[in-house]
């Protein structure tokens, strides 16, 4: 894959949206590409955390093991989806299972780059200060509306 490929398809992800090209570039430059086949297991919960996956091609299924009841899929991920995306932000294990639901390609930036990344350039680490306010807003926002629905329906009491 092309850089300019490469920084349009990290332009589309939430986490770096509103980044200058500059900065996008930079990400780019340090990003991979990997593909996996029906059935792989890309990570699972508990694992560390180690990379973000922008989902190219394909499909994954996030999911985690209900004890007594097996695997409760959370969602089934497309291309332009990102996952994994908290284990750059934090030092948490995977919160839940990533399966390839459907052959599928990737774009990986692993922390350990990313970290370095950010330490060398430090008004990326800026605009990507920026970028996750933004995104941790909006998933809080969303989160809030879900909760006012299952208070409102009785689901949630």
């Amino acid at each position: 894959m092309e850089i300019e490929q490469r920084i349009e398809q990290l332009s589309k992800v939430a986490l770096f949206k509103g980044l200058t090209p500059t900065a996008l570039e930079l990400i780019a430059r340090v990003s991979s590409e990997e593909s996996h086949a029906l059935g792989t297991k890309i990570f699972e919960h508990g694992d560390p955390g180690d990379k973000l996956y922008i989902l190219l091609d394909g499909k994954v299924r996030i999911s985690r093991e209900i004890p007594g009841m097996g695997e409760e899929a959370l969602t089934i991920l497309g291309p332009g989806a990102v996952f994994g995306e908290m284990a750059l932000l934090d030092e948490a294990p995977r919160s839940a299972d990533a399966r390839v639901h459907e052959r599928c390609r990737l774009l990986t930036v692993s922390k350990d780059t990313f970290e370095d990344l950010l330490f060398l350039h430090k008004d990326l680490a800026y605009e990507v200060l920026w970028s996750v306010v933004r995104m941790l807003t909006q998933r809080l926002r969303e989160t809030t509306d879900k909760l006012t629905f299952l208070s409102v329906t009785g689901k949630f009491e």
